[in-house]
């Protein structure tokens, strides 16, 4: 269903899933468009950003963010325009970042906003992405958590998504050797062939480990972790004395309902960050790292515009495929960073 001016289609959350979601935890609902009020902007969305993170949100447990309540609309970040405005810092047609959500419009006093100009409108949707949240996410946590030094071992989780594809190829400008892993054959060869790292394994081969162990003959120093699960039991007695392991997400696990069966093993990983000295450090973007945002936005911009960088979209059409792109995010199928294109808009 195309975009309607007159007509706010909104996707909320039905119910809260026990496990892996479904299309009944969602509920697609239209009411009319609001009409900002003084010092607010009406905000048109054009693109909507899907990651992992939304999985968690959708969750009423203990986390660092609020959950999504029930019969609210789903959380997303969103590339917007504004379609009208009562606030004087931001004119009609104007582009934006926002946190709109999963819908067609919103409102905004401004203060969550953050102003699109220059090369960046060529691709809108990259501020989702490579100049986003995702982009950021992997410079902050390699360079400040992980602080890879040339000539050393750098392994990337994910490795083909939008944040490892990324921190690989930022550990490559470092000058490191860098190992990734990812799910299948195609998503493999792109990460060595494409994204130039030394080598990519296949975290559904029987014989991670061994290869694992072959292709980091002298350890890993940095293991950047954003799936858990199997590919971090692989890692973790490969790390050498002092390695980092800069944490910010567990995929893996996000679908859980019950601890996995099978023997304790957190008293290996104690032993290991003692005997080791390593550091793992989670980190949430925003909270942690918001202040320095332009920093990375600089930096990034630059690499960006000397095409140091490669990065791949997985562009979807349409809002109300939402739902199903995220259960699909959340398995796996996903080739690069998942947006949503809600409007066809281009910047003038």
């Amino acid at each position: 269903m195309p975009q309607d001016k007159q007509t706010n289609r909104r996707i909320l959350l039905a119910s809260r899933p026990h496990g892996a979601p479904t299309e009944n935890n969602f509920r697609l609902e239209a009411r009319h468009v609001p009409a900002p009020k003084t010092g607010q902007v009406l905000l048109r969305t054009v693109w909507l950003s899907l990651d992992p993170y939304m999985r968690g949100r959708m969750s009423d447990a203990p986390s660092y963010a609020p959950p999504v309540g029930l019969g609210e609309v789903m959380c997303g970040g969103t590339v917007s325009v504004v379609e009208q405005s009562e606030h004087a810092d931001y004119a009609v047609g104007d582009w934006v970042v926002s946190n709109s959500g999963w819908q067609d419009f919103s409102l905004s006093d401004g203060r969550d906003l953050f102003k699109l100009s220059g090369p960046v409108l060529k691709h809108p949707s990259h501020a989702l992405g490579i100049l986003g949240m995702p982009g950021f996410t992997a410079y902050m946590g390699l360079l400040d958590i992980g602080n890879p030094q040339p000539g050393e071992t750098v392994v990337v989780a994910a490795a083909t998504g939008a944040v490892g594809s990324l921190v690989g190829q930022i550990a490559k400008l470092k000058g490191c050797h860098v190992v990734g892993i990812a799910g299948g054959a195609e998503k493999c060869r792109y990460a060595e062939q494409v994204l130039g790292f030394d080598r990519c394994l296949d975290h559904r081969d029987d014989n991670l480990a061994q290869q694992l162990s072959r292709h980091c003959a002298e350890g890993i120093d940095v293991y950047f972790e954003s799936v858990g699960g199997k590919v971090f039991n692989a890692v973790l007695p490969l790390m050498n004395t002092k390695g980092r392991i800069p944490v910010c997400g567990l995929i893996a696990d996000y679908n859980s309902t019950n601890l996995p069966v099978g023997p304790d093993r957190l008293p290996l990983l104690q032993s290991a960050i003692l005997r080791k000295r390593l550091r793992v450090q989670g980190f949430i973007i925003n909270q942690d790292y918001g202040h320095r945002f332009d920093e990375f936005f600089r930096q990034m911009s630059q690499w960006v515009a000397e095409d140091r960088l490669v990065f791949r979209e997985d562009v979807v059409d349409g809002l109300d495929n939402a739902p199903e792109t995220l259960i699909g995010l959340l398995e796996g199928k996903n080739f690069g960073k998942v947006v949503v294109r809600v409007a066809g808009d281009t910047p003038a």
